[in-house]
């Protein structure tokens, strides 16, 4: 071999060496991404076996993956000749500039990671939160999805979940509902409670156990007012009332008990 042509391979010797570790820097992090998703799935797998709420074994998967996902950069890094230790206190100073900056997002993200671990909720449940009810869809670590009873998908901050009444109507399996009906003055009150107890108890979707139960309201305008209630299981609250105001409409009517309208009486001084 010709002496320039050594000179020219000993020249090129530094490349090819960074070469090589930039390469096995790339394969490092291919790795570790393809590691990250097969960690995150078989974490997933032996948790819901266990069965984990769904939501916080998301949770944990997405925390497995991100740890190996960052593992596998760092030692991409440190292949190709960066200082590790000097990125992990840079990293750690910017984390606590972002975290300062982002104060409330990160209060978003301990409210998540409260309600994963608490668990005042899990997904599929009606609750209403943040001035909005629906069904929980989906809860991250930002953020809780519910969908309304209109079909819309409402997205609340984990903060407003947790700072604010939270109702679960879905935890104990069973919901009271009641609708309200007015008959007029002059009418069996006697009468009309049984009618309208018998109308709940009719009444499909509504419950034996608890028994339903009527009660006197009071004195309206035009109106003798009661109020009719009935239990029923939480997937049916919403078709039960349905069913029990269309049981006391007719059951109203083959009695023959009037439900007034709204009346005015003026009386004329002269």
């Amino acid at each position: 071999m010709e002496p320039e042509q050594v000179e020219a391979m000993e020249a090129m010797e530094p490349y090819i060496e960074i070469g090589k570790q930039m390469g096995i820097a790339l394969a490092i992090f291919v790795v570790g991404w393809i590691a990250s998703k097969w960690a995150h799935s078989l974490v997933l797998k032996v948790i819901r076996k266990r069965k984990v709420d769904e939501a916080l074994a998301r949770f944990l998967a997405s925390i497995v993956r991100y740890l190996v996902l960052a593992a596998a950069v760092i030692a991409s890094l440190g292949k190709v000749g960066v200082e590790t230790t000097s990125l992990v206190a840079m990293l750690g100073t910017v984390g606590l500039a972002i975290g300062l900056a982002l104060q409330g997002s990160l209060a978003h993200f301990a409210a998540g990671v409260m309600i994963l671990f608490f668990r005042p909720f899990t997904l599929g449940d009606v609750i209403s939160a943040g001035g909005h009810m629906g069904v929980v869809k989906d809860i991250g670590l930002f953020a809780t999805t519910l969908n309304t009873p209109d079909n819309e998908t409402v997205i609340i901050p984990n903060g407003s979940v947790t700072g604010g009444p939270l109702v679960n109507y879905t935890v104990l399996g069973t919901r009271r509902g009641k609708v309200k009906i007015g008959v007029a003055y002059g009418a069996d009150m006697q009468k009309v409670q049984e009618v309208l107890l018998a109308a709940a108890k009719r009444t499909e979707l509504v419950l034996a156990d608890p028994e339903p139960a009527v009660a006197f309201a009071g004195f309206g305008a035009s109106s003798l007012d009661f109020v009719v209630f009935g239990w029923s299981t939480a997937a049916d609250y919403l078709a039960m009332l349905h069913n029990m105001r269309v049981s006391i409409y007719d059951d109203l009517n083959a009695a023959g008990i009037e439900i007034p309208f709204n009346q005015i009486v003026v009386h004329n001084a002269a």
